[in-house]
């Protein structure tokens, strides 16, 4: 009987102390539901951006290279075909690819995606454009029937390339001043480390 009487005491001891012990530990299950991160929470118009050189320059581009593959969509008999389908698909290419770029840089998208270089990626963009465009301009206004809207595409196809080409030229600055901040910047931080490794091995003689 003594037996049981102190395993029961003992169970007892054990019960309050896992009761107590509970209830001052800091890591108390919750009952809070748990929200959901909202990606798009962040997302908002760059005013900045679209009043800046490159906002602007981008949204000309969008524009006119819209306005040429309308111009080059309205023919409807061509003999040969080579220009005005070469001329059709400059202009398509370069009015989506560059109208995703003034999307992402306009909403502050390229902020989220920190592993691509967004100022080489604009230049690129902007220097195959300002090249591609010139090309099929220049082969349209050689192959043409001079018809109005064949020549209405070759004005817009050598506007457009001017814009694209004034854009290049900025980028390339923009590329080069960032990419020489970054030498800088690496620069920096391994004087910065090999000044502090110096200073603990002069700290600990016993080691050198």
């Amino acid at each position: 009987m003594r037996n049981s009487e102190e395993a029961e005491g003992f169970d007892g001891e054990a019960s309050n102390t896992s009761m107590i012990s509970g209830a001052s530990s800091p890591y108390q299950p919750t009952t809070e539901p748990v929200h959901s991160r909202n990606v798009l929470g962040g997302i908002r118009c760059d005013f900045e951006y679209l009043k800046s050189h490159f906002g602007i320059l981008k949204a000309v581009e969008v524009a006119l290279a819209l306005i040429a593959f309308i111009c080059i969509e309205t023919i409807m008999l061509c003999l040969p075909c080579g220009g005005v389908y070469f001329f059709e698909f400059v202009s398509c290419s370069a009015f989506v690819v560059t109208g995703v770029l003034l999307l992402i840089f306009s909403l502050s998208l390229h902020t989220k995606v920190h592993h691509i270089n967004w100022s080489l990626t604009d230049l690129v963009n902007t220097a195959a454009s300002t090249f591609f465009f010139f090309l099929a301009s220049v082969v349209l206004a050689a192959l043409n029937h001079k018809s109005g809207a064949e020549i209405a595409a070759v004005i817009f196809g050598f506007l457009v390339t001017c814009v694209y080409a004034v854009n290049t030229f900025l980028a390339v600055k923009r590329w080069r001043m960032g990419d020489g901040r970054s030498v800088a910047v690496q620069t920096s931080e391994y004087m910065r480390a090999r000044t502090a490794s110096r200073g603990e091995m002069e700290a600990r003689p016993d080691l050198a």
